[in-house]
């Protein structure tokens, strides 16, 4: 777990530094640049760090079995939990199975 503590601490001062090199460029852009022209390098500048910054933990999410297992985990759970209703509900229709049999044995 150092590592990765390490490697976010880097990306955190890589995105920075980004954003101080952005915010310098904008700068320069509208000092020596049409409005219009500037207003393109800064949002592209902008867009750019932003799509940095939603990137920057996209490898640390959970895996798809893990997903599954967790899924799986709280079906059985709740399958358990509903283990009562369905003795229950399985009773009373052995009870109706009985006197279905006997109303029409009966006749």
């Amino acid at each position: 777990m150092t590592g990765v503590g390490k490697s976010r601490g880097r990306r955190s001062v890589a995105l920075g530094v980004a954003a101080l090199v952005w915010a310098a460029g904008t700068f320069l852009a509208f000092r020596s640049l049409d409005p219009i022209l500037a207003a393109f390098v800064a949002i592209v500048g902008v867009t750019l760090l932003g799509i940095a910054v939603v990137a920057r933990d996209w490898d640390t999410h959970s895996t798809y079995e893990q997903r599954e297992d967790a899924r799986a985990r709280k079906r059985a759970e709740k399958w358990e939990r509903g283990a009562d209703a369905r003795a229950r509900d399985r009773a009373r229709w052995e009870e109706h199975q009985a006197r279905q049999a006997k109303k029409t044995g009966g006749n």
